[in-house]
């Protein structure tokens, strides 16, 4: 009987949602008073070689790409490295996917990004870059030297699409952060 019991009280604890490559992503986090939910974590896979994890909240999960870039609420990407990154490298791939999944929005969009990629420094292997979207308030860029706030939700969208958009800078990482496995 002790023993049903104590079983029954460890299926209880709350558990981690996600762990990929050894990232270990809890199933919710607040920021600004809203929960988030873990939707998926995905493998960045450059050539044959592992660069991050990303894992990916958002207030409320969706396995539909257009549905989580349509709705006007908090998301947010941790970017794990796996191995050390070079500021030129990830300036590249995140200008790259940018332009491919903003299209004619692009223009307008390219001073904020040229402002914002500014920030983004050489990474390491272990370090985390978070890039958190708040309505009305912007996108963030965190795990940097000093930070950068970029204001509108037409630029969050086409920043979170060079992961989860329609060309996104890989297809297996898009779906591990969709929840797709």
């Amino acid at each position: 009987m002790k023993r049903l019991a104590l079983a029954a009280a460890l299926f209880a604890l709350p558990a981690l949602a996600g762990e990929l490559e050894g990232v270990k992503a809890d199933d919710t986090m607040t920021v600004e008073g809203k929960t988030l939910k873990l939707n998926g974590q995905g493998l960045r896979v450059k050539v044959f070689f592992k660069v991050y994890v990303a894992s990916f909240y958002v207030e409320n999960p969706s396995k539909d790409a257009a549905a989580l870039l349509k709705a006007d609420e908090i998301r947010r990407v941790e970017l794990k490295m796996l191995r050390d990154l070079d500021q030129k490298t990830t300036v590249e791939a995140i200008r790259s996917g940018f332009e491919k999944n903003s299209g004619k929005s692009y223009e307008g969009l390219k001073e904020r990004l040229d402002k914002f990629v500014e920030k983004i420094t050489d990474l390491k292997k272990g370090q985390a870059l978070t890039i958190q979207y708040v309505p009305g308030k912007g996108t963030r860029v965190e795990g940097v030297e000093g930070s950068f706030t970029a204001p509108g939700k037409d630029f969050a969208d086409a920043l979170f699409s060079v992961w989860i958009g329609s060309s996104p800078v890989d297809d297996g990482l898009k779906k591990g952060m969709l929840g797709n496995k």
